[in-house]
């Protein structure tokens, strides 16, 4: 099955190479193609080239080949629509890093419909590889004392020197839309949805005109189930037949028209044309009036900033934290101050803990404006690593520990039950090391 799934990148590959296998690993083969695949992702990725990058996919290829005959074991299961919702992401990403799909197409010597069949097989793996890792630590956790005895364990001539770090609320308010102000971004999208009912190429649209990263592909968004998207767009997606046109429809990003391309089960291909919404002058000063008058209530004493926030913002990454930023890395409420983006730092900066920022217009992650205000709920001082102060972090370095070493021994023993062969050209790669057997020195 290995094999024989492997083979489908021999096909796009010949044309630049003559392939080979470059390791055994259990029942299954490592191409030479495989890696040049990869390779040719990090390049796109606008990575500088280098050849000990190869030492390095090939040292992942192979964890990657042990974890995914595991999950064939243990009846882990990938769908294809978590395949191609996995594809669909990496194109675009590679789209935009390369400038463009003629430019990407022109840089793999094939096109991207070409490219995605050929990676398939390895994504499948890879997501098999993912979920069989999942499994082996999902369960991994550590208790206060094995907190207190990493910590302990560690030099403690060398612990790390934290910078000053804050918690920091925000409260946002985002500019709402009458049904008037909406109504010139609904024509719009009436327009090109015209365009397409009058026999215009909707892939063509859609590459001129959709607001929406899929644009580059026509505003194909390959097989996806109901849960895939919001749900005014599920419910004209799964609604229509194949080859019907949506009219114009309102989701929380805009307003779209789409287009079935095919059902298979439970999963639909569709290809859209988004227009987004815009702020207009009006809406941006009724958002202004509001936060202003939020302001007023929490600094006059009226109203908990907890409260507000909970009752009031428009962001629903903090709505349910009280307002409060969390820290992405280990989910703490402390983030490092050199951490914050430049406009949150320049509006906490001069406040003094318990104080809150005057009302700004920005912008969330989506690039849409927004007005907020900022909360300074405590700030502390720079330090070295401690228990009492940095027990988060301490806990979640631990948990990781934790995880390292479950995963080495796991692995351990994999290589001691599985045959491993690694081609004499790959044997110099010190990330390698690991897996090198008698049988590969041999050949040396």
């Amino acid at each position: 099955m290995i094999i024989a799934v492997c083979g489908l990148q021999i096909a796009g590959a010949q044309s630049r190479l003559v392939d080979r296998v470059v390791a055994t690993v259990g029942s299954g083969i490592i191409l030479q193609s495989d890696i040049e695949m990869q390779y040719a992702q990090y390049l796109a990725q606008g990575e500088k080239p280098n050849d000990n990058m190869k030492c390095y996919l090939l040292q992942q290829l192979v964890t990657q080949k042990l974890l995914s005959q595991q999950a064939i074991i243990d009846s882990i299961e990938v769908s294809e629509a978590e395949v191609d919702d996995n594809l669909n992401r990496r194109m675009q990403m590679m789209v935009r890093q390369a400038g463009g799909k003629e430019r990407l197409e022109e840089f793999l010597n094939r096109s991207l419909l070409q490219y995605k069949e050929e990676m398939r097989p390895s994504i499948s793996e890879q997501l098999k590889a993912q979920k069989m890792q999942q499994n082996i630590v999902t369960t991994i956790n550590v208790t206060p004392q094995e907190v207190k005895s990493y910590f302990t364990g560690l030099n403690q001539d060398s612990l790390p020197y934290f910078n000053t770090e804050v918690e920091v609320g925000e409260i946002v308010i985002n500019p709402v839309l009458t049904k008037e102000e909406k109504e010139q971004f609904k024509q719009k999208a009436e327009g090109y949805r015209q365009q397409v009912v009058n026999g215009s190429d909707f892939g063509t649209v859609a590459r001129l005109y959709s607001e929406d990263g899929s644009a580059p592909y026509g505003g194909e968004l390959g097989f996806a189930t109901r849960d895939s998207y919001v749900k005014e767009f599920s419910a004209m997606a799964f609604k229509l037949k194949e080859g019907e046109v949506s009219p114009v429809f309102e989701t929380m990003y805009g307003f779209h028209f789409l287009q079935v391309l095919q059902r298979r089960g439970e999963e639909v291909n569709v290809r859209h044309v988004l227009i987004k919404t815009k702020p207009t002058n009006a809406s941006l000063q009724r958002a202004k009036a509001k936060i202003d008058s939020i302001y007023d209530k929490v600094e006059q004493g009226k109203l908990s900033f907890h409260l507000a926030a909970s009752t009031y913002s428009d962001n629903n990454e903090t709505k349910y934290t009280g307002g409060m930023i969390v820290n992405e890395e280990d989910r703490s409420s402390l983030i490092a101050m050199d951490q914050l983006d430049r406009e949150t730092f320049t509006a906490i900066d001069p406040l003094q803990v318990g104080q809150y920022s005057k009302a700004f217009l920005s912008k969330d992650r989506t690039g849409n404006q927004v007005y907020k205000f900022m909360y300074l709920k405590s700030r502390i001082a720079p330090h070295k690593a401690n228990l009492e102060q940095d027990f988060a972090k301490i806990q979640e370095a631990a948990k990781q520990d934790k995880i390292n070493r479950s995963l080495s021994e796991w692995f351990e023993a994999r290589k001691d039950n599985t045959f491993i062969d690694i081609n004499p050209d790959f044997l110099a790669c010190d990330e390698l090391k690991l897996w090198i057997t008698d049988e590969s020195l041999a050949k040396k």
